[in-house]
């Protein structure tokens, strides 16, 4: 019987041997830190400190502005230098807070106290992950808390760990796999004591066999928690393809997960839920791969937020060149860089750095060969897409079903035209989702 998978995807070079097998190194903050209030899809967090103030490891400085928002949890002590707009990961000035390290790490009263979760309500166990400022941290950013909360409990039948990283050169999942395995599985129990009915499945694909076995040796007594081995092959950690991987339930762009019984959560934020809600750790680090040929000694980070992107580039041994490509994230998916003077977010999940750029080559056109229709994990014609696209016709975008793209980047990477097919589909969903909230 062959392994779990979804139709179309590629085969990527995934690079990951340059840090997978060198174990995390805690790197503490040396600078200022820098506190974005938008880290999360949803209402930018409020700044509830100002300039002067002194505040404490695990202390609260953003509050949650509405239902779909996520407070901001200060990673170290110090003082409040300004609050002002700062350069972020997505090239734009977002508000954000200054904080002066004082090296102390003071914390708030209770941080890192131990407690058993099979006391907590449902409830209280919610609110220690709202309070904790949880988001997912497997790229999009959608506060924890409230996915954890649908309508009912009762039809949630799946909490899926999306332990795929199938982003090439990502290696900060898996090095946590073997690190914090105890934790992870603690995680996922904690989430499933909120859903009576469901049962936990960790999805991974069959390229980490020592993390696999880890995990199976972690899980054997659990009679309610699988592990799922899924086919090595990009996109299989995009929440659709996971979910159909791992259950054989189908998503579509107007449902959620937990229309189809299933609830995803990626590995740092399962870890998270335990640190929060089993040891009174609000969200404050992040696992950061910092890899590529141009860097000198490519390896995984334990960083806290706010870090600038300079200090781990340095720990790393800095540039071996000066790289012509440098990407916050994955290959794939990740953000192109222009500057490194930018702090880590709860989304910051790896930096790139690449002494070519390979995705540099010119633009010819269409030669009708099919690939992108071929690798599209959701079935679509990328092509006659590009075209609507191109053409701002945006209601012919939609009847051809343009809005079901997952922005994977397939389509453009098996192009052989080199067609900048994920970019402005990307850019037309985005122009559509904007027209439908203004009317």
């Amino acid at each position: 019987m062959g392994k779990a998978t979804f139709l179309g995807g590629i085969h990527t070079y995934d690079g990951k041997a340059m840090s997978k097998d060198k174990p995390t190194t805690l790197l503490l903050p040396k600078g200022d830190l820098v506190f974005p209030m938008s880290q999360h899809i949803g209402a930018p967090a409020k700044p509830i400190v100002e300039k002067g103030d002194k505040v404490l490891v695990g202390q609260k400085i953003g509050e949650a502005t509405g239902f779909i928002s996520a407070n901001i949890i200060s990673s170290v002590s110090g003082t409040v230098k300004v609050v002002e707009k700062r350069l972020t990961v997505s090239g734009q000035m977002t508000e954000s807070i200054v904080i002066e390290n004082d090296h102390e790490y003071k914390a708030v009263d209770g941080f890192g106290k131990l407690r058993d979760y099979t006391l907590l309500s449902k409830q209280e166990i919610r609110t220690i992950i709202k309070d904790a400022g949880i988001v997912g941290m497997g790229g999009a950013g959608f506060p924890t808390h409230v996915k954890l909360s649908p309508k009912e409990d009762s039809k949630i039948e799946y909490i899926l760990v999306n332990a795929a990283e199938c982003e090439p050169y990502l290696t900060s999942d898996y090095r946590m796999l073997l690190e914090e395995t105890n934790k992870l599985v603690t995680g996922l129990k904690i989430i499933l004591s909120l859903f009576e009915n469901a049962k936990g499945v960790i999805a991974i694909e069959d390229n980490k066999p020592e993390a696999i076995n880890k995990l199976k040796e972690a899980t054997l007594n659990e009679t309610n928690i699988q592990v799922k081995i899924l086919k090595t092959k990009y996109p299989q950690g995009a929440e659709r393809q996971l979910i159909y991987a791992a259950t054989g339930r189908k998503l579509n762009s107007k449902m959620l997960p937990s229309d189809v019984g299933c609830i995803v959560n990626n590995v740092d934020t399962v870890i998270s839920i335990c640190l929060a809600v089993a040891e009174s750790t609000p969200l404050i680090r992040r696992i950061v791969t910092v890899t590529g040929d141009a860097i000198v000694n490519p390896r995984n980070f334990n960083v806290r937020t706010g870090t600038n992107y300079n200090e781990f580039v340095a720990e790393a041994g800095g540039f071996v060149a000066k790289p012509e490509k440098i990407i916050s994230g994955g290959p794939m998916m990740g953000m192109s860089l222009f500057s490194l003077d930018i702090p880590v977010t709860k989304t910051s999940s790896a930096l790139l750095c690449f002494l070519k750029d390979d995705a540099a080559a010119p633009e010819t056109a269409c030669i009708r060969c099919g690939r992108c229709i071929q690798a599209c994990p959701s079935g679509l014609i990328p092509q006659k897409l590009l075209v609507t696209a191109e053409q701002f016709d945006d209601e012919n975008f939609m009847k051809n079903n343009g809005m079901e793209c997952t922005e994977c980047g397939s389509c453009t990477y098996v192009c052989p035209a080199k067609r900048r097919i994920t970019q402005s589909m990307k850019q037309t969903r985005r122009s559509i989702l904007n027209n439908k909230k203004k009317a």
